[in-house]
């Protein structure tokens, strides 16, 4: 995947995100959704919609694992939506390595804000 040539303020907004969830700054990010975000329930299964749905899911999910995300590099789709390739690493609250991979986030974005995510593997 290329990293995009040009910043956009999508994707400049996108690499703040990841460096807020990975600083625990959660309100932050939470700040960025939209109020009906679409949001992928990558660890419980199925989905969840809202920015508090989003945050309650965070909660119950911190409470068990711990993720560090890594943006590496960055592609809009033909539709407009942001594609990043990021690097994941999951610990359990024991610091048990759960999982070390490469998936793929894609945003959907609407008036500066996240509208919708989805976790290609």
């Amino acid at each position: 995947m290329a990293e995009s040539q040009t910043e956009s303020p999508d994707i400049d907004l996108l690499r703040k995100v990841y460096a807020a969830f990975n600083g625990g700054e959660i309100d932050r990010v939470l700040a960025t959704l939209h109020p009906d975000v679409d949001w992928p329930n990558a660890w419980e299964g199925g989905r969840v919609h809202g920015r508090a749905k989003v945050g309650e899911y965070w909660e119950r999910q911190f409470k068990e694992i711990r993720s560090q995300v890594e943006p590496q590099a960055f592609r809009t789709e033909k539709d407009g939506r942001i594609a990043i390739q990021v690097h994941q690493i999951v610990h359990d609250k024991t610091g048990k390595l759960v999982a070390d991979r490469i998936v793929e986030h894609v945003y959907e974005m609407q008036d500066g804000l996240i509208r919708a995510m989805e976790v290609r593997s």
